[in-house]
């Protein structure tokens, strides 16, 4: 994997997406555990389709927070923790495009009241998602 930090270090300043913090094992953990435990609910086809949508995109989120954490950065917004997703866990465009979309749905679902979703893009949230957790559960656990 390329220079994480120097990649990650670019989106570093006024007006820009990240921001240096130190990295905590206790929130990463908690961010982890959260995730993963949604993660297998969303696959749960009990739960509405709705329901489902939330029980990925929200794992999602947490599992590529902890990722960007890790690397001791902090997002100043939501959708960035999905575009490094090449940087923090080595994961490529057919993974964070998946999620950058999930996080479109969630916001027009959120400000707007159009939560277009159907069964196709809960899979494909699901398999990006399990990506994401396969890559996080990899990673060094922090001190």
């Amino acid at each position: 994997m390329p220079n994480v930090t120097s990649a990650l270090e670019r989106l570093v300043g006024p007006g820009k997406p990240l921001s240096i913090e130190r990295p905590d094992a206790k929130e990463f953990e908690g961010l982890k555990r959260a995730g993963l435990a949604r993660l297998k609910d969303a696959g749960n086809r009990t739960n509405s389709l709705e329901g489902r949508f939330d029980l990925v995109y929200n794992p999602a989120h947490a599992l590529c927070l902890a990722a960007l954490r890790n690397c001791g950065f902090r997002s100043a917004n939501r959708y960035i923790v999905f575009q490094v997703l090449p940087h923090t866990l080595g994961l490529g465009p057919e993974v964070w495009r998946v999620l950058a979309k999930g996080h479109e749905i969630r916001n027009l679902g959120e400000y707007e009241g159009d939560l277009n979703i159907d069964e196709r893009i809960v899979a494909d949230l699901i398999t990006a998602c399990a990506a994401v957790a396969e890559k996080v559960n990899a990673l060094r656990p922090l001190r």
